[in-house]
């Protein structure tokens, strides 16, 4: 099974930030938009786990001021006094209580929260200054999800990929947003960086399957989620687009990094880049990768099970002691005329609607599986009874007659059964004509075959014999008899499946 990880909700899933809202306690809004004479900025990781603290230096009527914005949960309890309508005051109890009240509010809401506080000080920018701040309020922005994305997660849980987000926000906004878009379920479980660090390798595994959404994570953090799906066995594909999501891009099966927005860093580590940023375009990825693949395996099911019907007819003619049906020369026609632009019209499907339905492969399997082989063999036999059927009828004439009725009917019959190897469903079901490249090579195969078979000068080059109009009846009618048979049988089987 493929599991996708989004590893920044920015990177592919949404827009850039479109709008705001701020809750302010006090009338110093101003105090952090119009600071002047700026002196100094610094951006400090010194803060718990991966929460980032990005300070300032300003001077304000002269007196220098220090300002930093975060996390809530890293900056309100290094906060002792707050900016309130009547003035600047010591924080309380309830007063963070009401601020907390307003992130969560916030938060549920899928916006981005930032909180903002500063404070006056000649200090130099290091760790000891992450005190005694004055809390001057809230800024929420929104970062809506892309108006495909929640159609592009539901296309990728169809096709038996489970997204997973991973991401820096606060666990709430992550969880509000992972809803919307359809990554978080009922029953699923979101945590925090702090949480996983806290799992044991084994307690990880247990819950693995049932965790949506990773929130406030360090780049540790990531490396570990994509080790634990893989010690359950699974294709795992990471998206990222820092510096920090290297590691994670580079342990992953499938390293996607961001076209855009994506650091040479990020880049260089990741299997493929993503041109659009665009989670979308993953998925449409992954069903041409899936079409690809299929039209692959029906071009070979369709020259293998052609070619076991000429070995199963002369053989069946070695064991009996008939003549030979097919000339060196027969054999040689059909395998670089006939049977090479069916298998690349083939290679030309279009993509089928319910391809992203289907269950993903296990990329240890082989093309040649046991229900292949047996579909190949069986097709190949079907295909070699009429050939013989053929072969015996113009043996009552002589042996160039059943020899030239072989050829022909094995010919005619490869260009029908191209069509049968268009798709596992039935030609109504996908139209005769959705692949006009299937019908130009039909058309050339029978004007190839009709070239040979009615100009007298290409009989003796191609060793043919004359051919009356019953016995050119009695080819098109055999040719055409396996295809009619696959054909009631894919339908019988759809009406079956329909049924259920």
């Amino acid at each position: 099974v493929y599991y996708l990880y989004v590893s920044c909700i920015s990177c592919v899933l949404c827009y850039d930030i479109c709008c705001c809202s701020a809750f302010f306690p006090g009338l110093l809004f101003q105090v952090f938009f119009f600071f002047k004479q700026k002196t100094a900025y610094e951006i400090m990781p010194s803060l718990v786990g991966s929460e980032m603290c990005i300070r300032d230096r300003y001077k304000l009527h002269g007196v220098n001021h220090i300002l930093t914005k975060g996390a809530i949960d890293a900056i309100l309890d290094r906060c002792d006094s707050i900016a309130a309508k009547d003035g600047v005051r010591p924080i309380t109890q309830a007063d963070k209580a009401d601020i907390l009240k307003q992130n969560t509010e916030y938060s549920e809401n899928g916006l981005r929260v930032l909180t903002f506080a500063y404070k006056e000080s000649d200090e130099e920018l290091n760790v000891n200054t992450e005190y005694g701040y004055t809390f001057l309020g809230l800024v929420s922005m929104i970062d809506p999800p892309r108006e495909e994305s929640k159609a592009a997660v539901a296309d990728a849980v169809r096709a038996g990929i489970k997204p997973v987000m991973i991401t820096g926000d606060h666990k709430i906004t992550a969880t509000a947003i992972a809803r919307q878009i359809g990554i978080f379920r009922e029953g699923d479980i979101a945590v925090t960086g702090m949480e996983l660090d806290s799992m044991s390798d084994s307690e990880l595994d247990q819950k693995i399957e049932k965790i949506s959404v990773y929130a406030r994570v360090s780049p540790e953090n990531k490396i570990r989620i994509v080790e634990a799906w893989q010690r359950k066995g699974n294709i795992v594909s990471m998206t990222g687009d820092g510096v920090n999501d290297a590691p994670a891009l580079k342990k992953a099966d499938i390293g996607v990094a961001m076209g855009i927005t994506g650091t040479e860093v990020s880049k260089d580590a990741a299997s493929m880049v993503l041109q659009d940023d665009n989670f979308a375009t993953i998925i449409k990825a992954v069903a041409n990768g899936r079409n690809v693949y299929r039209n692959i395996k029906n071009a070979i099911l369709f020259l293998l099970s052609g070619n076991m019907a000429a070995i199963f007819a002369v053989v069946y003619a070695s064991l009996l002691a008939l003549p030979v049906p097919f000339e060196a020369v027969h054999l040689l026609f059909i395998n670089l005329l006939t049977d090479s632009l069916p298998a690349i019209a083939i290679g030309m499907e279009k993509p089928e609607k319910d391809l992203l339905s289907q269950k993903p492969r296990d990329p240890k399997q082989g093309i040649l599986t046991k229900e292949f082989s047996a579909l190949m063999l069986l097709q190949g036999a079907l295909i070699a009874v009429v050939v013989m059927t053929a072969f015996y009828i113009g043996l009552q004439v002589n042996a160039a007659t059943a020899s030239t009725m072989a050829f022909a009917t094995l010919t005619l019959a490869r260009l029908f059964h191209g069509f049968n190897c268009r798709s596992k469903h039935s030609i109504f079901k996908i139209g005769l004509a959705s692949n006009v490249y299937s019908l130009l090579a039909f058309a050339a195969g029978v004007g190839l075959l009709a070239f040979v078979i009615f100009v007298p000068f290409m009989h003796p080059l191609f060793k043919i014999a004359e051919l009356t109009g019953a016995q050119i009846g009695f080819i098109a009618l055999l040719a055409f008899i396996p295809t009619v048979i696959i054909q009631i049988a894919k339908v019988i089987a759809e009406n079956i499946k329909k049924s259920k």
